[in-house]
């Protein structure tokens, strides 16, 4: 395994909240790997508990340096060798939606708002969408539209938690983090995954 140096990182401003460790002075650890796919890199995070993020983007870079903003108190290790299934899997899905993750996720770094809106994305069928107020009413929280917008945006579990299936109330794509051409990649590719099974 390879330590991620962050030293450089250290000074970057960043939008996520620090990780606290459950014990003073313990650093948590997080194991990452990185692989290419159709949708371009995909890195893979994963705890003790499950995985914590799966990033998608365009450079190996920008994704650790995301992956270290994210997480600034964990002690980041690469481990291509020990998150290769895991790396497989994201991978397979993204070609062959039908597939199916199936990994363990550890989403305790959200608030209990946000794990209700993320539990329910679960819910959502491959190739389906909903609408952004479809899903606050489905948590009983039907003025909270953008509460779950915001809680979609806060999701770094690509793909483990399906925010790319939440769309405008007239059907459009909505922002997606790593970008809107690859939301409409994968909602075309689990539409027609979905009509292969049919």
């Amino acid at each position: 395994m390879e330590r991620l140096d962050l030293d450089a990182i250290k000074t970057m401003t960043t939008r996520f909240p620090p990780l606290r460790a459950k014990r003073a002075g313990a650093s948590p650890e997080i194991a990452f790997a990185i692989g290419e796919s159709t949708l371009g890199m995909v890195l893979v995070a994963r705890g003790p508990i499950g995985v914590r993020a799966i990033l998608i983007g365009d450079d190996a870079d920008e994704l650790m340096l995301d992956l270290a903003g994210r997480f600034p108190a964990a002690r980041l290790l690469r481990d291509e060798a020990g998150l290769r299934q895991d790396l497989a899997r994201i991978i397979r899905f993204i070609g062959n939606p039908g597939a199916g993750i199936d990994l363990p996720l550890d989403m305790s770094r959200g608030t209990l708002f946000q794990r209700r809106v993320w539990d329910e994305l679960r819910n959502i069928p491959i190739g389906a969408t909903i609408s952004y107020g479809a899903l606050a009413r489905r948590i009983g929280k039907p003025a909270a539209v953008r509460a779950v917008a915001n809680a979609c945006a806060a999701n770094a579990i690509a793909l483990g938690i399906p925010c790319h299936r939440v769309v405008h109330d007239d059907g459009t794509l909505s922002g997606y983090r790593w970008g809107v051409e690859r939301k409409r990649a994968l909602l075309e590719s689990e539409i027609a995954s979905r009509e292969i099974k049919a």
